[in-house]
């Protein structure tokens, strides 16, 4: 009766924490990095061709994910203002996120896992299907402690500060590379090559959506062997702004910042998340 009783023990202690409670995919959006989006005019939220690309890629992860064990999966309409996902034709048994969030974007409620769809690089990278950082009108270069970031760094860096891994990512080759420098263990859908920033060689729709559906099934069962991505502090957040966006006159006041040129202001902090907001209320 004692040994039954220790292997029951073992056998409980053996099972990992994230199988004991639900599991919960975070999926943030974009639409440069959809299969078929290569031109800047296809990514107006409201364009019919792309919200009908994108809610296709985004459902077919959905399935992925499902089929992998997941639990329950939330859906942030990430693209452009929030207004490009619809609940008429997200995935029945998804829930979706609308609206603005804060620097977070939720990811206090610690979910179990993060992952991209229609993910594009960060500024400059060569081959990146309009690639930019946050803003390609208002934003020339971003600096996470001095290396250059986009979108999906700051997002990788701020789920690993709530503790949460990143294990997949569907977009062009570019966006994918990224995410594998920082994690390498993750799942990548690359559904296009960029031969320029509008110039781009596409999977049809139908075999982007089986890739996607794939590798989210495979990276649910990485859940418990990639480990969360950690920016250690101090940390130094750098915008360098375009052209015409000079640094209004009392930019060197806000906490933490100091003014490098005309162009750039520097932020630092103890930690990412704090380094992060300060720019985010700036």
């Amino acid at each position: 009766m004692r040994r039954l009783t220790r292997t029951i023990l073992l056998l409980v202690l053996a099972v990992p924490m994230w199988a004991e409670t639900k599991r919960t995919i975070f999926l943030i959006t974009d639409a440069e990095g959809v299969a078929g989006v290569c031109r800047q005019d296809q990514t107006d939220p409201k364009d019919a061709e792309m919200r009908q690309l994108l809610t296709g890629e985004i459902n077919a992860a959905v399935e992925g994910f499902f089929a992998g064990g997941a639990d329950e999966v939330i859906v942030e309409d990430g693209h452009d203002g929030h207004q490009t996902l619809s609940v008429l034709t997200i995935h029945p048994k998804a829930k979706l996120l609308m609206g603005p969030l804060g620097p977070t974007e939720t990811l206090e409620r610690r979910y179990t896992a993060f992952a991209f769809i229609g993910q594009h690089s960060m500024a400059n990278v060569r081959g990146g299907i309009m690639a930019h950082s946050f803003s390609s009108l208002g934003i020339q270069n971003m600096l996470l402690n001095g290396k250059p970031v986009g979108e999906i760094g700051i997002s990788t860096a701020m789920a690993g500060w709530f503790d949460t891994p990143v294990i997949m990512l569907s977009g062009d080759r570019a966006a994918a590379e990224e995410l594998r420098a920082m994690v390498p263990e993750a799942e990548v859908a690359i559904v296009k090559e960029g031969l320029g920033r509008y110039t781009c060689l596409s999977l049809s729709a139908p075999a982007a959506r089986e890739l996607i559906r794939e590798r989210a099934t495979a990276a649910m069962r990485k859940i418990g062997q990639i480990r969360p991505y950690k920016v250690q502090g101090p940390v130094t957040i750098q915008i360098e702004y375009t052209t015409r966006n000079s640094l209004p006159i009392d930019a060197a006041f806000a906490p933490g910042a100091e003014v490098v040129d005309d162009r750039t202001i520097r932020y630092r902090a103890r930690d990412f998340l704090e380094a992060w907001k300060r720019y985010w209320i700036r």
